[in-house]
């Protein structure tokens, strides 16, 4: 039975992905270099995602972007789901030198939360590639995690605790990026303002809501919208390195 281009993109094989993340796919012995490669592919799928979203990514777009067939395209991954995998890795290269040389296990992961956070803001399609299937961990998205647990390494926290504070972290980076995606949306100016009459009609319902709303507490400030949070989580894992 023939199966259709439609089915490959939606099957994701998670040992073809590993094999091409960790570059263990047979490369050929013999012959000239081809034009192609994988990496070449990768980069242009991560080009249009930055540009249009991961939505605008098919393996049609990605191959007609790179003027070869899209055929091509399946001689080097099973399909999109596999691609995806990659253009994630790709995107998030590794943590620079800056966390490993921080001071302290304090500065070491703001650092590396900055980074992050700043990765986010620069390819946001990646919190709706990894929000929704379970992660292949590739080499750079190792680099990621073990540069977060060195910069922890000093604090004398158990193995677990420092695992459970980098997934707060990043969940706290998570949450801030995905508000910021959709306030950058189309339309979010006129959804503004709708809310903003529900508001006025029904206030009087939500006393400290419309307290709150008069104050100012959701206008725009000054400061990264990282920090807050960030510092506040930090708080918490001093204290509990100081009162084990």
């Amino acid at each position: 039975m023939a199966v259709s281009k439609a089915s490959r993109e939606k099957k994701r094989d998670p040992k073809a992905s590993l094999t091409l993340l960790w570059g263990e796919q047979e490369q050929p012995r013999r012959g000239p270099k081809p034009s192609l490669t994988a990496e070449r592919i990768v980069a242009g799928a991560v080009a249009i995602a930055d540009a249009e979203g991961l939505d605008a990514v098919s393996m049609q777009r990605v191959a007609a972007d790179l003027g070869v067939t899209t055929m091509a395209l399946y001689r080097y991954f099973p399909g999109k789901a596999e691609l995806t995998d990659l253009m994630v890795d790709s995107a998030l290269g590794v943590p620079s030198e800056a966390v490993a040389e921080a001071h302290g296990w304090r500065a070491g992961l703001t650092e590396w939360a900055r980074q992050c956070w700043a990765l986010y803001r620069r390819h946001p399609w990646i919190l709706t590639a990894t929000a929704m299937r379970r992660q292949l961990m590739g080499p750079n998205q190792l680099a990621w995690l073990d540069a977060a647990l060195n910069a922890l390494a000093p604090a004398g926290l158990t193995a677990a605790q420092q695992h459970d504070t980098v997934l707060l972290i990043i969940g706290h980076i998570r949450s801030l990026a995905q508000q910021l995606v959709h306030a950058d949306e189309e339309g979010n100016e006129e959804w503004n303002r709708l809310a903003g009459e529900v508001l006025e009609r029904h206030g009087h319902r939500f006393p400290a809501l419309a307290a709150a709303i008069a104050a100012g507490a959701f206008d725009p400030h000054g400061g990264d919208p990282l920090d807050f949070g960030l510092d506040r989580i930090l708080d918490g894992i001093a204290h509990l390195i100081d009162h084990p």
